[in-house]
């Protein structure tokens, strides 16, 4: 059986274990049901996910001229801090950039490879946490806009990492910590705008089970450009990344935008 289309990043749903589904235009696939079993993966080429033109991805997704002129990936997606719209000054469009940063946001501990600072929208709960390959996740402070969560975390940046060192999350080579401890720890540390904010609810951790049935001990990315076509045993699926029974790993959303074909 063969699936085609443009990849964009899994679709997750929380369960024990979370279930994960490739998207296409006419078709789906829970990938749960792959696991144990042989997957071609063939590259065909490119779609821009905003102008939907077949030109060369440049990054998440986008062509170059797309990914310098959308709203969506302007530079206050990866620098929550650099939001504006609370002050009503447009990056790229106010109308869109209010929409998105103007909204409930979270400052979380997460626990993927070792204890771990980030932001995500509210409404992006536990999705974030799911394509980070994060074990358990807690929140620390809720915040009405993107600019109060940016500045909080580059705080916290100064104490946590804001990156997942994936190589150790798909090996499963992680540094468990207390994180209610590490939260009531850091209260102090928040800036004074956003005291007002700290999440009460301090036992809430969310826990993330993943369907692996097994995890490597090395691990090596697969890149389609370099190698357009792969074949391989399917073993695990944890964060964005299909991992498979020789130790490749692939990374589904950095591949968005590439039109692939699937057989089963």
């Amino acid at each position: 059986m063969t699936y085609q289309g443009v990849l964009t990043k899994m679709q997750t749903e929380l369960g024990n274990p979370i279930q994960y589904y490739l998207v296409f235009e006419n078709d789906f696939l829970n990938l749960n049901q792959l696991l144990n079993k042989e997957i071609s993966l063939h590259f065909d080429g490119y779609q821009c996910l905003n102008c939907y033109k077949k030109k060369k991805i440049y990054r998440q997704g986008f062509c170059y001229d797309c990914f310098y002129s959308s709203p969506s990936v302007g530079d206050w997606i990866m620098k929550p801090e650099l939001s504006t719209a609370h002050l009503g000054v447009a990056d790229r469009d106010l109308v869109y950039e209010s929409k998105v940063q103007l909204q409930p946001h979270l400052v979380y501990l997460a626990l993927s490879s070792e204890v771990k600072v980030g932001v995500t929208r509210k409404t992006q709960m536990p999705t974030r946490w799911i394509d980070q390959g994060a074990e358990k996740a807690l929140v620390v402070v809720e915040v009405p806009n993107r600019y109060l969560a940016g500045i909080t975390e580059v705080l916290l940046k100064s104490h946590y990492s804001d990156k997942t060192n994936w190589r150790k999350m798909l090996t499963n080579e992680i540094v468990f910590a207390d994180l209610i401890e590490h939260k009531l720890k850091l209260q102090q540390l928040l800036p004074d705008e956003v005291q007002e904010f700290f999440y009460q609810g301090a036992t809430d951790v969310y826990e993330m089970k993943y369907p692996v049935l097994s995890y490597p001990k090395k691990v090596k990315s697969l890149s389609l450009e370099n190698t357009p076509h792969f074949n391989g045993k399917l073993i695990g699926i944890k964060g964005q990344y299909l991992i498979f029974a020789d130790g490749t790993v692939f990374n589904v959303r950095s591949h968005e935008g590439y039109v692939v074909r699937m057989e089963l």
